[in-house]
């Protein structure tokens, strides 16, 4: 088997890896993307028609990386539509989240559920409700799609239907082999997803990472109407199994669903069913707290979760071996800056950033 010679190759074409090796591409760094599946998959956590972007948290540095990601999305083109968002919910403390963007220079309004209800009627509020105007949708597919594009005009190339069966990390070069290929690089960058495990298995002893299979689901639309991107904190009583977090996506409706609380699955054994208790309370979330969309006209959606046990990310390096993971459930929005951090750890001296290291 021939052995070619790369600079840097990424693996994993979703979102996080598309993203680093734009950005890698954009430093003027030969960059290899392989991606295991065929344009356009479902079978992990990049693939639809919308994601939410927002930079209202209640966390300083996410806010920051929010806001960082903002002009790179802007610059790929119409791939983000900025819609406004609200948080409510009558035991949630959003008092940290107010603080951290006002400290940011970008703050909200606050409302009150009749003021909300007045502005956005397809949702029913329950305590303070907090608005952002920075917040919006993400078209998943095409997002994916403009950052490999921008990977491509900056000289990257990108391989799909190519797995990844093997990455070996040595002294001062990977290796990393397809069925077909090995190519030897002076670095890889991990990306893979619900995959990441048994990427790096034996390579780079990541925290455990739990894979879900989520099911959220679009909702017809009742009746049209503006529409802002919305969380809703529910608490134990309510009977859900988390808050509901949702936003309008052209051409389906409204999408809503828990969040990372779907069934462990082995993403290579999924069976794509939506799990029917969690559909049927899905269901039941419609039609108590969504009065612009029918309960009874929706299309279940299939995709997965790879969280760390505190949902926060990991960006590190091992050596040669650049490790992403970790992004599901609230990663989509951050994605080229993400890219740049990647790449800042590929390129350079920097040390992981505390919140997203290791160890």
């Amino acid at each position: 088997m021939a052995v070619d010679v790369v600079d840097t190759v990424v693996v994993g074409g979703g979102g996080v890896g598309s993203a680093a090796a734009w950005r890698l591409a954009a430093r003027g760094v030969e960059v290899l993307l392989l991606e295991r599946f065929a344009p356009g998959h479902t079978n992990g956590a990049s693939h639809g028609a919308s994601r939410i972007f927002r930079v209202a948290y209640p966390e300083a540095d996410y806010v920051q990386l929010a806001l960082r990601a903002l002009p790179l999305w802007r610059e790929l083109g119409s791939v983000l539509e900025l819609t406004g968002g609200i948080t409510h919910g009558r035991t949630a403390n959003l008092d940290p989240l107010a603080a951290a963007l006002a400290a940011a220079g970008t703050p909200g309004e606050w409302l009150s559920p009749a003021a909300a209800s007045e502005r956005w009627p397809g949702i029913r509020y329950e305590g303070r409700v907090f608005h952002h105007p920075l917040t919006g949708t993400l078209h998943a597919d095409n997002a994916v799609a403009a950052l490999q594009a921008a990977a491509v005009a900056h000289g990257a190339v990108v391989r799909h239907e190519t797995p990844v069966t093997e990455i070996r990390s040595l002294s001062d070069h990977v290796e990393v082999r397809t069925a077909q290929d090995t190519y030897r690089a002076r670095r890889v960058v991990v990306a893979g997803g619900a995959w990441s495990a048994k990427l790096l298995d034996g390579v780079v002893a990541l925290p455990p990472l739990r894979v879900t299979q989520e099911q959220p689901a679009y909702f017809a639309l009742d009746h049209p109407a503006d529409w802002p991107a919305f969380s809703h904190h529910l608490a134990p009583e309510d009977g859900y199994p988390s808050g509901v977090y949702g936003l309008a996506t052209p051409g389906f409706g409204i999408k809503a669903g828990f969040h990372g609380v779907g069934p462990e699955c082995d993403p290579d054994h999924r069976d794509f069913r939506p799990e029917p208790t969690q559909l049927a309370a899905l269901r039941r979330y419609a039609r108590e707290w969504l009065p612009g969309v029918d309960p009874d006209q929706f299309t279940p959606i299939s995709c997965t979760y790879t969280t760390t046990a505190n949902e926060d990310f990991i960006l590190d390096r091992v050596g040669p071996v650049v490790v992403a993971a970790g992004f599901s459930g609230h990663g989509f929005k951050f994605l080229p800056a993400l890219g740049d951090l990647l790449a800042d750890l590929a390129l350079t001296d920097a040390r992981a950033q505390p919140r997203f290291a290791l160890s």
